[in-house]
């Protein structure tokens, strides 16, 4: 493995650069969140090990401007002594990959590390659906939008891939509901509320939108276009 190592405690640096370079691997070191961003975008690395308290800035807002800025998916462990729910919430928010607290034991490191490249290398070779930024791997049904990992029902699932498969052509309300349903739609307008639900996660918390209206004919999934809804 080739890693960089972003982390401002030199002890900790050395440890792992004994730890790793002694089983064959190769690691460079940054000791700050800018300068890390910038060997991150500079060169090819199979991982980031990456701390959260850094100066300059810090871990979050690094694997943020990776995955938003750069969209750049090089798989990243976050080293953190903090080890409540939110702070590991955040951290994944960010970008992060997998999430280690502080003190950990360098063996278990370097298996997370190996299984978290075997997932990466196996998503890989997966087909996947991708419009704009938007990402849907049809294997294990994770679904990214520029790097950032979004959460969806498996209703929304279903109609985030017939709008992916069909872009930028459009969709009607009847072959949405056949996507979900096949020939027994249930009662009442189930639709909407999917539609609504899907909107909120993969357009919500973006500046621009992808799924638009089309009205008296269904939905699309693209790039906005004049008329679009």
């Amino acid at each position: 493995m080739r890693l960089l190592v972003i982390e401002d405690n030199r002890q900790l640096v050395a440890n792992l650069f004994e730890y790793f370079e002694a089983r064959g691997h190769v690691l460079d070191a940054a000791p700050d969140g800018l300068t890390g961003l910038h060997l991150a975008t500079s060169h090819a690395y199979d991982a980031l090990v990456v701390d959260w308290m850094l100066p300059r800035m810090d871990g979050p807002e690094m694997l943020r401007r990776l995955r938003e800025q750069h969209h750049l998916e090089t798989p990243a462990i976050m080293l953190t002594a903090r080890d409540e729910l939110p702070d590991k919430i955040a951290g994944f928010r960010a970008g992060a990959d997998d999430y280690l607290t502080k003190p950990f034991a360098l063996p278990e490191l370097e298996i997370r590390l190996e299984s978290l490249l075997l997932r990466v290398r196996g998503r890989q070779q997966k087909k996947v659906l991708e419009v704009d930024g938007l990402v849907l791997d049809l294997a294990t049904l994770e679904v990214r939008r520029d790097g950032r990992p979004l959460h969806l029902y498996p209703a929304c699932r279903k109609l985030l891939e017939a709008l992916m498969r069909a872009s930028p052509g459009a969709l009607s309300r009847g072959e949405l509901e056949f996507a979900l349903w096949g020939d027994a739609p249930p009662e009442g307008d189930l639709l909407r509320s999917h539609i609504y639900e899907l909107r909120r996660v993969v357009d919500g918390p973006f500046p621009h939108k992808l799924i638009h209206t089309l009205p008296r004919v269904g939905y699309r999934l693209a790039r906005q276009a004049p008329g679009d809804g």
